[in-house]
This record gives C-alpha cells, structure tokens and sequence, in this order.
C-alpha cells in the first residue's frame, strides 16, 4: 500500500499528517479551523485515500495553520507516491454541487505548479478566509510536485463553491494515482524519469 507520514515543527505549528492511497475514505482531521477540516475530510473522501491530519496553533495565526497543513500534506503525498511508477498521473473531474461547478484538473508528474480562480466575492466562508484556498493549492502543489488547477465555473453559494473544488480535487487525485493495469513498474513520461 502506497503511504506516507511526515510532521512539521515550527515555532508557528506542530502538523503531522499520514496519507494512505489505497484507502477507504476515512479520516480523522483536526486543524482547529471548521471549515478546514470539513475540506480537507471531503477531498480524503472523494479521493479515497485514507488522511490523518493533527494541527496545532503555536501562534493562534489560522493562516500559518493552512499553509503549513498543506505543506506537510504535500511532503506526504509525495512520499505516498514514490517513484510515480504505473500510475495514470493525469486526473480530472468536472464536479456539480447543487449552484456550484467546479473544473480540476491534477498532474502528478513532479512539476509544481498552481492556478486557482475562484470566483468568490466573500472574504470568508465559514470563519475561513477565501484567500487562503489558492494557497493551499499553491502549498500542496509545490511539496507534492504536481499541476493543479482549479477553476469555478459557475455557483451562487460561496460555501458550496469552495466545498465543489475539494471535491473535484479529492476525484482527480484519485484518478490520477490510479494503477495502470500492468504497467505498475513503468515511468508515465517519454523522458522514463519524473
């Protein structure tokens, strides 16, 4: 089973997180910050990837929080996926939810890069400053060394609008991470190398 444990300590957090890829969807997720943590369990859902995530504020700053969250979730899912051998590493996923339509598209091929537009007018979602969300993808992106971009098509509700991305993002990590039927020890790149 592909998996992976890393923890951060800093003098701003103590984050810890394990990532199991062939999973079930469970998760137990504590932040600290609601609306996160109801994210972070829909994307371990909608992927079905086992996720342990444990946050805590040093500096009572959710922003520091967020960020190094995703960081360390980054870290693990990298080492998650190890060499990347006889996996799809593309994955997309056009997600409705009720308004809201979100369009993900992920490449786990080890370059990082981020591209969000969201859309969203509010400033917060649920205590949950909206800023923070492409930093979250900027994060992950940057530690887990894939392409992730993210975009909102249409919606009404900002709750539902960001809950849409989580969920298209969980659907197209899975799909991306997916064995390949019988090609589980071969590189997804004409270069043979990630």
């Amino acid at each position: 089973m592909r998996s992976g444990t890393c923890e951060r300590v800093s003098s701003e957090t103590i984050v810890s997180v394990t990532i199991g890829l062939e999973g079930t969807g469970r998760h137990e997720i504590s932040t600290g910050i609601p609306m996160y943590d109801h994210l972070l369990a829909q994307f371990a859902f909608h992927s079905g990837c086992d996720l342990e995530i444990s946050a805590r504020s040093l500096d009572a700053l959710a922003h520091h929080v967020i960020e190094d969250v995703a960081l360390v979730l980054g870290d693990a899912l990298s080492r998650a996926l190890g060499e990347r051998r006889g996996m799809a590493r593309y994955g997309w996923c056009l997600l409705p939810m009720d308004d809201a339509l979100a369009r993900v598209a992920v490449d786990l091929g080890g370059r990082p890069y981020s591209r969000t537009e969201l859309g969203v007018s509010a400033q917060y979602v649920e205590e949950l400053e909206v800023a923070m969300i492409p930093h979250f993808f900027t994060s992950i992106s940057w530690r887990a060394g894939m392409t992730v971009h993210v975009d909102l098509l249409a919606g009404s509700d900002p709750h539902h609008k960001i809950e849409a991305c989580f969920k298209g993002f969980g659907r197209a990590c899975a799909a991306a991470w997916a064995p390949v039927a019988g090609q589980s020890a071969a590189i997804p790149s004409t270069k043979g190398v990630i």
